[in-house]
């Protein structure tokens, strides 16, 4: 079933390891979204008269937002959409925004599930992110979300840090695990081109965490989910059943989403469409008429790749003779090596990737890529 994405591009400052988001003035603000409600009008047909399963507020950080606006979406939303009365409904919330009242508030609008940017425990860990909340934020707003009576919520971590030790990394997860959490996102730090990262490491100002550090650390990740009863449904997400990310999931599985806003990207079955990204040159257009986005028709090869990228990632893996280019015939002795390796299985004619086997996923997808 299709969801919808709405990307709101706003933050209070950059951060270390991602691309640069700014906080647009008021005005520019309330014209943006002004302009995020025009195009979900123009387009909300082409979702047709499918149920909508699920509807995500994400991209920046929508808390940030006033209650009322996120309100305004979601109604407008189920007033020209078909959303299902069960539709799992998230917000992306900051330590800093969670408070008593606008969880309240959220949760009277029908938000259901509340994704929350913790990325660590640690004060000199978040100070040197940029984040803008501390330790104590985090852990407050996580025990406000439990006494507000959300029953599906998530937290991230980032993992491979520079300097992080297997023990520090143990403490971060004791510490979301002990406060009960029902999923969790974990990732490894990267290096993006054009973040204050890149440029301090291309000065030699900081030194990435080495491959085994991290692989180290992935390892001891699924052990302690595993350990706490946290199923590994997709390579940087643990759930306890019943609270896997349903819209996450739909995006894995190739299902069909409209995406609203600045950067957002859709994608119908077979074409792909993405909006332009500069926040004034969004609401310009869109409040012109002009066109604000391009698009590209997937072949049956680009597709059939995506959908290994995306499946071998999750514990489902791919079922082969269900892709649009049967992958078989020239992969069939790179199969029989990654199933005699233990890096893969197959189930039910399904490819799926052992926990040896996901820390190569990505490579492992790419080596069975159809022909373009």
């Amino acid at each position: 079933m299709p969801g919808l994405y709405f990307h709101i591009p706003f933050c209070r400052k950059a951060c270390t390891y991602c691309d640069f988001h700014f906080s647009t003035a008021v005005r520019g603000r309330e014209a943006l979204l002004d302009a995020m409600e025009k195009e979900l009008v123009l387009r909300a047909r082409e979702l047709g008269d499918a149920p909508v399963a699920s509807i995500y507020f994400g991209g920046g950080t929508p808390s940030l937002l006033e209650p009322a606006r996120i309100a305004a979406l979601l109604q407008l939303a189920r007033d020209l959409l078909r959303v299902q009365r069960d539709a799992e409904v998230t917000l992306e919330a900051n330590p800093d925004d969670i408070t008593p009242e606008r969880l309240e508030q959220w949760k009277a609008m029908g938000i259901t599930r509340l994704s929350l940017g913790t990325q660590s425990f640690r004060d000199d860990r978040l100070a040197w992110m940029g984040r803008a909340h501390n330790a104590g934020q985090a852990l407050r707003s996580i025990a406000l979300i439990a006494r507000a009576g959300f029953t599906s919520w998530t937290i991230d971590l980032i993992y491979g840090l520079p300097g992080m030790t297997l023990p520090e990394w143990d403490e971060q997860l004791r510490i979301a695990l002990d406060h009960g959490l029902p999923h969790l996102s974990a990732y490894a730090l990267t290096v993006e081109p054009r973040t204050a990262l890149a440029h301090q490491v291309k000065r030699g100002r900081v030194v990435p965490a080495g491959d085994e550090a991290t692989a180290a650390q992935f390892d001891h990740l699924m052990a302690r989910m595993k350990e706490a009863g946290l199923l590994h449904y997709e390579i940087s997400n643990f759930g306890r059943p019943g609270h896997f990310s349903r819209h996450n999931s739909s995006y894995w599985e190739g299902a069909p989403y409209l995406g609203i806003g600045p950067a957002a990207h859709s994608f119908s079955g077979t074409t792909r469409r993405w909006n332009v990204a500069n926040n004034a040159r969004y609401t310009a257009a869109v409040e012109k008429g002009d066109v604000f986005s391009d698009s590209e028709t997937l072949t049956a090869a680009q597709r059939t790749n995506e959908l290994l990228l995306t499946g071998l990632r999750t514990h489902r893996g791919v079922q082969l003779d269900a892709l649009p280019v049967d992958i078989r015939p020239r992969n069939e002795q790179r199969i029989v090596h990654y199933l005699s390796q233990g890096l893969a299985q197959l189930e039910d004619g399904r490819l799926v990737l052992t926990e040896r086997g996901r820390h190569f996923a990505d490579r492992i997808a790419m080596e069975l890529f159809a022909d373009p």
